[in-house]
């Protein structure tokens, strides 16, 4: 057996459905699969039970415990020579996992990962979302890619490493949030080789609406402190820029209302002067700063709804990890506070 595919689930079953579908038409076959559900209330069970014919799969259940200890749950019980993490919100092209096997055969490594990109099918507001989590002008050139502005970590939608090295390294931590890059962080401290496959992409929905996406990309903010704390040395100037856009749209939106105040209410002309100065000096930024966003985002997906709807994504993705950022910095860098101590309601529920 080459691969063994690891998905965990939490009360997703219409998900996975979906996601096995699509491994029914993958193109190279010597695959087995490995469902373990977190704890779901709502199980899908039923749902692997109708692929064993089409299949090799497993399903299993066990207590709820978050999603790296789940995929080292499924590690355990995996014969393949590679393990591929999915998470449960991607579909396959039916090419990905031969794309896989092809990119290991020109050029080995202990582990790889692949892009993401939104489905034709996708609401406008999902590949907006897709948009602003993969895009150059956000934090997806932190996320590693083509052009990155930092080297390539694999992310736990689609990750892959062999079996052997994943056990040398205990797989995943107990982490809740931000995991998958202390295990790739692992994996570089301790000399092994990591590659970006670029043909090896999938479908990922991601969160449906701006409010989980919000908290989704908050709580990665989050993350990127406590994984400061257990790898010293790790933080960059590149995770600092979520933080500083954030602190910059707060600087910004305090000149515009200073400004527009002092527009409205002033009674001297010099003053009334000031005021719109500072208020266009305020406003310029972020209407520049939307329109490269909104021009990109209607020309990558022919549509301007979609590049209308990627400026407030993309704020809510800025904003959000910046504000985790420094939410966590507080708490845990300035008042000392522990992981689990700090953000109890935000990780451990």
């Amino acid at each position: 057996m080459k691969y063994s595919l690891l998905i965990p689930v939490y009360n997703r079953p219409d998900e996975v459905d979906e996601l096995l579908e699509s491994l029914t038409r993958q193109a190279m076959t010597d695959f087995e699969v490995i469902v373990v559900d977190d704890g779901s209330s709502v199980p899908c069970a039923d749902v692997v039970s109708r692929y064993d014919c089409d299949l090799n799969v497993h399903y299993y259940a066990k207590p709820n415990s978050g999603p790296g200890q789940t995929r080292n749950y499924a590690a355990g019980h995996a014969h393949g020579e590679y393990l591929i993490i999915l998470d449960s919100d991607v579909v396959l092209p039916p090419g990905f996992l031969a794309a896989v096997d092809a990119d290991l055969s020109r050029e080995a490594c202990d582990a790889f990962g692949g892009p993401d990109r939104a489905h034709p099918s996708f609401s406008p507001t999902q590949k907006a979302i897709n948009y602003a989590m993969t895009s150059f002008f956000t934090t997806g050139g932190i996320r590693g890619g083509k052009k990155k502005l930092d080297k390539f970590y694999p992310r736990s939608f689609n990750m892959g490493m062999r079996a052997d090295v994943y056990r040398e390294l205990g797989g995943f931590s107990d982490m809740r949030f931000g995991e998958d890059i202390d295990l790739s962080t692992r994996l570089f401290r301790s000399g092994h080789t990591c590659r970006l496959l670029p043909d090896a992409w999938v479908w990922h929905k991601r969160r449906t609406d701006l409010r989980k996406f919000f908290k989704q990309v908050h709580n990665s903010g989050i993350a990127r402190i406590h994984l400061t704390r257990r790898h010293p040395g790790t933080l960059k100037l590149v995770h600092l820029l979520p933080a500083v856009f954030t602190v910059g749209c707060a600087l910004l939106l305090l000149l515009i209302i200073v400004g527009a105040v002092t527009w409205g209410v002033a009674s001297g002309e010099a003053a009334r002067t000031a005021g719109k100065a500072c208020l266009l000096v305020g406003l310029l930024p972020l209407l520049l700063f939307s329109l490269i966003i909104g021009l990109d985002a209607t020309v990558r997906n022919r549509s301007l709804g979609v590049g209308l709807r990627a400026i407030v994504a993309s704020f809510v993705q800025l904003v959000g990890y910046g504000s985790g950022f420094l939410r966590a910095w507080w708490h845990c860098c300035v008042r000392g506070r522990g992981e689990f101590e700090a953000f109890r309601k935000n990780f451990y529920k």
